[in-house]
């Protein structure tokens, strides 16, 4: 009894021993995968050897489907952003001294492992903790990276990962220059400052016209006074039934509106605005006394017409205004 109580307290330190220098040597056959081309390209059979107990270092793994016929647009979005993290990784931790692994998984390679953990969604990221060493969890469950949380980076998912990991020095993201980003962007800017030049005697004039200006804020101003942002935010119908079989063009009240409302409400205050210009403006001008007189009468008639009609609307929205002008 006692031999065998000794043989085994013999035999006890030499299996420690091998199962360190087991999980040791895994760790450095991943690592050499993981600095050669980040992450580690996994299928079935290396995730189980990756994932699996004992082990002394942390595995953060993605599990994606990044094959058009899936359908994941997002597992296409965030795979640059993964290569990104692994990436820095190698070039700040070459030695492995914080002990991570990133590994991928594609749903075309490891179909075995997305039944065996009952994925139904992808992308999916675990995070494994060291199960022996100095650093190891009593609970060893993997944990999730939560993608419902807004637009992912390589920042955010980086500052995610060392937020589970032992205290200590860890390598930030670094992004590699996109030269043919900084040519194009160049090149056009380029253009554009040749294109200006070249143009400018030709556009200034037009730029600097007052009436070209002034049109254009008319046209603003009647827009958003008729109620255009209005519709927009309310969604408000274009127009509907009177209950009697015929269309209501104007909704009761002030505040509801139609979308062919605005339309009409913009068309009258152009015309009065018109009307009003071109008494102020363009009548004084006029040479000939008889034609400056029908001009007069013409537009003062429309200026009339024209606010008879937009009392006539005012009424409708408000059923209490006493006061009316002919025709309307």
């Amino acid at each position: 009894m006692r031999l065998g109580f000794a043989i085994l307290s013999g035999l006890l330190p030499l299996l420690c021993v091998a199962a360190k220098s087991k999980t040791a040597g895994k760790f450095e056959h991943f690592h050499q995968k993981f600095t050669s081309n980040p992450p580690i390209k996994l299928d079935d059979a290396s995730y189980d050897r990756l994932t699996a107990a004992p082990r002394d270092y942390t595995v953060a793994v993605l599990l994606t489907a990044l094959e058009a016929r899936f359908g994941c647009q997002l597992c296409r979005d965030f795979q640059p952003e993964w290569d990104v993290v692994g990436k820095s990784w190698v070039r700040g931790d070459k030695k492995g001294d914080a002990r991570l692994l990133l590994g991928t998984l594609d749903f075309a390679d490891g179909r075995g492992t997305f039944q065996k953990l009952m994925l139904q969604t992808a992308p999916v990221m675990m995070l494994f903790p060291p199960t022996t060493g100095p650093h190891a969890r009593p609970d060893s469950q993997a944990m999730r990276y939560d993608f419902t949380t807004g637009s992912q980076s390589a920042e955010k998912v980086n500052d995610w990962i060392i937020r589970h990991m032992p205290a200590g020095p860890k390598p930030s993201i670094y992004r590699p220059v996109n030269y043919m980003r900084l040519i194009t962007i160049t090149t056009a800017i380029l253009g554009l400052v040749s294109f200006f030049s070249v143009a400018a005697p030709y556009i200034l004039p037009v730029l600097q016209n007052r009436n070209l200006w002034a049109a254009i804020s008319l046209i603003t101003v009647l827009l958003f006074t008729s109620g255009h942002m209005f519709n927009h935010i309310r969604k408000v119908p274009y127009v509907s039934g009177d209950g009697k079989g015929g269309i209501s063009y104007f909704a009761g009240g002030f505040s509801n509106q139609f979308g062919l409302e605005t339309q009409i409400v913009a068309a009258m205050y152009g015309t009065l605005s018109f009307a009003t210009i071109a008494l102020a403006l363009k009548v004084p001008r006029m040479v000939d006394p008889k034609k400056q007189q029908i001009a007069v009468f013409v537009w003062g008639g429309v200026v009339f017409v024209m606010y008879s009609f937009l009392l006539s609307v005012f009424r409708v929205k408000n059923g209490g205004y006493p006061f009316h002008l002919p025709p309307f």
